[in-house]
């Protein structure tokens, strides 16, 4: 099982933009999902994605979060929206 630090600083690796674009990530463990829950948050805008082990342990080998990785364009988008 990883800490929620190191899932939180890989996920910025992987996606670089998070810093750039100002996007606060903050990520936790719910033990009932089983799943890794991925917030994402821009000023106003605020989006929720989960990550399951499989996807976790992808991320963490440093292969593209594919689910997380919708998620952030979708903020994105939003932002730009704004």
């Amino acid at each position: 099982m990883y800490s929620n630090e190191s899932v939180c600083e890989q996920i910025k690796k992987v996606f670089p933009e998070i810093g750039e674009c100002g996007i606060d990530v903050n990520v936790d463990y719910d033990e009932d999902k089983k799943a890794w829950i991925v917030d994402l948050k821009k000023d106003a805008q605020h989006l929720t994605t989960h990550l399951e082990p499989q996807d976790a342990d992808e991320c963490m080998a440093g292969e593209k979060c594919v689910g997380l990785a919708f998620q952030i364009q979708q903020l994105r988008e939003n932002i730009k929206d704004v």
